[in-house]
């Protein structure tokens, strides 16, 4: 009982919660406590409760001068990488399939998952000899592969660290990053350049170049690659590729809106 009791608490509280959250974003300018908690029924001492609990957790913020609450644009962002998952792959479809018509090499678009990230789109090299492991739903730990890194880079290090300390760490060939202090070195040369190198770390014999496609706040919310065989990945054609994979991952978030 006393734990029948407990959630039908807990329930309680949240129906009262998105019932402020809703007032709030009726409301743009702003409600004083008094005036919240008349609009929604509910006590003062526990409407303030609920937006101490929303502040501290960054969805709402008081006003100074007014005293008045309002939302934050946190539950904007919320909806944004929504959003942004439902659209990532129809705005960037076309693009890729573009990049791999004009360099003729294998194409991935990835979206991150707790510390792994997730293949969700991909196109083979136009060379038939040359396949990728890779499958559409397959995942893969982030710090070894090139997108993966891409998106840590745009990651606080905290973050990064979390995502580290999470991942069952194991070098998948003799070139796996296995040393958080390496991996920290390689993503300081990824935020200066703009794009990640997968040295062989995912799988032997394959060079892959990342870009992490990153909303409004700079934050990754998916990422590209280039991949071919390192026959074929000379430093010098990385260097001719990663300009038009940076251009294609231009394009993307431009018509994402970013």
């Amino acid at each position: 009982m006393p734990k029948e009791g407990a959630e039908k608490s807990s329930v309680q509280s949240l129906e009262r919660t998105f019932a402020i959250l809703e007032e709030l974003a009726k409301n743009q300018k702003g409600l004083g406590l008094t005036e919240l908690a008349n609009t929604v029924g509910l006590h003062k001492s526990t409407v303030h409760r609920l937006l101490a609990s929303l502040s501290s957790l960054g969805y709402v913020v008081k006003d100074s001068f007014t005293g008045s609450y309002r939302l934050t644009f946190k539950m904007l962002e919320l909806s944004n990488h929504m959003l942004a998952e439902m659209d990532i792959l129809s705005v960037s479809k076309p693009h890729l399939d573009k990049l791999s018509a004009d360099t003729g090499e294998s194409i991935h678009l990835v979206l991150p998952d707790t510390t792994s990230i997730v293949y969700i789109y991909k196109t083979d090299a136009s060379n038939r000899s040359f396949r990728m492991t890779s499958q559409i739903g397959k995942r893969m730990p982030m710090y070894c592969s090139a997108v993966g890194k891409s998106m840590l880079s745009t990651f606080s290090k905290t973050e990064v660290q979390n995502i580290w300390n999470n991942s069952k760490i194991k070098a998948l060939t003799p070139y796996t990053i296995t040393d958080f202090a390496t991996l920290e070195a390689q993503l300081c040369d990824i935020r200066r350049r703009g794009y990640a190198i997968d040295e062989q770390e995912n799988e032997l014999g394959v060079r892959c170049i990342g870009a992490a496609i990153t909303d409004y706040t700079g934050r990754a919310i998916a990422a590209l690659s280039l991949s071919a065989p390192v026959v074929r990945m000379s430093d010098e054609r990385i260097q001719q590729l990663q300009v038009q994979l940076l251009h294609t991952r231009n394009n993307i978030c431009h018509d994402m809106g970013y």
